[in-house]
């Protein structure tokens, strides 16, 4: 059994204490101590340290599993894929530091828009992603709308008097029920209608047409490989 007292857990706890975190109050190195050390540093490595936002590390591992959930339970569940517009221009005219500014700004109007159950996570630069389990087809666009809509509102104070308004581009899909599809697969659907949003003029949210949501041959592949792996191995 490992001898709590004999840890060097100093880096971790500076660590903790530079990011801002709570440490603790439980008699250090005990059980409860080192669970809510342990509990914490998770916490951490799973955030976007500008933001807070969930980092593209837990987005990935959290769409994995939804892919798995609506395969299973049939229920729709909505990506959406946002980019702040113009960043670049940001950067260059007003520097990085309002750069800074305007992600967190985005982050916090996109985090106060859709409901508690949805996950936002900061994936890029000025890239941000949104799934939202047990999304209805119907109320899809109004939800991405609603979203961009908030942020457009925005004024950002960049200097003494000074206010910056932006803009983001959205683009989504919803993940195809009761299919064995891929976290990839289903982040490429909503980023082609990115890409779309921007082509089309940026500040707009594009989803994905109900006929483009049928099942891919790639799904296809995946949904009867198991079978016929299976029938392989029974085979004389």
């Amino acid at each position: 059994m490992i001898d709590a007292h004999r840890l060097d857990l100093d880096q971790a706890l500076q660590l903790l204490q530079q990011a801002g975190a709570l440490l603790p109050d439980e008699a250090p190195h005990s059980a409860p101590w080192l669970q809510a050390v342990l509990n914490a540093l998770c916490d951490l490595s799973s955030r976007d340290a500008l933001t807070g936002l969930v980092n593209r590390r837990s987005f990935e591992m959290a769409l994995s599993r939804e892919v798995d959930r609506v395969a299973r339970a049939g229920e729709p569940a909505l990506l959406l894929m946002l980019d702040i517009d113009h960043f670049k221009a940001v950067n260059d005219t007003h520097g990085h530091g309002v750069g800074d500014q305007v992600i967190r700004a985005v982050a916090g109007a996109v985090a106060q828009t859709v409901r508690p159950m949805d996950l936002v996570a900061r994936v890029g630069g000025e890239e941000f992603a949104i799934i939202l389990p047990n999304c209805a087809t119907h109320v899809g666009l109004a939800v991405a709308e609603r979203v961009r809509e908030r942020v457009s509102e925005l004024s950002i104070e960049v200097g003494p008097g000074q206010m910056l308004g932006v803009t983001v581009s959205l683009g989504g899909a919803f993940a195809p029920p009761w299919v064995r599809s891929s976290a990839l697969l289903w982040t490429e659907r909503a980023d082609r209608q990115l890409y779309r949003a921007k082509a089309e003029g940026r500040n707009r949210a594009c989803l994905e047409p109900q006929i483009d949501s049928l099942v891919s041959a790639e799904e296809k592949g995946m949904l009867f490989s198991p079978l016929n792996s299976d029938l392989q191995q029974d085979s004389p």
